[in-house]
């Protein structure tokens, strides 16, 4: 009688635990929740994302510093900055803002022509 009473309870608490553990799977395969780990996956990606940037930023500036000090270069702070280069001078020129001469030319053969003096 033991026996079979002991047989029984714990058949009974297998099924109980198997019918959770798939009550767990099911739950977790709702549309509800594949949202919710995809969003926390997602989240959790550019954190580690946004460390691997932060790390290699940390490298590079350590590895022009030992570069700087291996050269005998001042160190980056200290490099006189050079000015911006105007815009004037890389931009192309509009058609509308060109001088042209009386011939329609521009540049080497505009007005003064390709010898430097002025036809007339």
């Amino acid at each position: 009688m033991f026996r079979r009473a002991f047989w029984f309870t714990t058949g009974a608490a297998a099924g109980v635990w198997a019918t959770n553990k798939v009550h767990q799977k099911l739950r977790k395969l709702q549309p509800d929740s594949l949202a919710a780990q995809a969003a926390e996956k997602a989240v959790e990606t550019g954190n580690r994302l946004r460390q691997f940037a932060l790390d290699v930023r940390t490298g590079m500036a350590d590895r022009e510093e030992q570069l700087h000090d291996a050269l005998g270069l001042a160190a980056p702070d200290e490099v006189r900055r050079l000015p911006a280069p105007r815009r004037a001078v890389l931009e192309p020129q509009n058609r509308s803002t060109r001088r042209t001469g009386p011939n329609g030319l521009t540049g080497s053969d505009g007005p003064a022509g390709p010898t430097g003096k002025e036809d007339h």
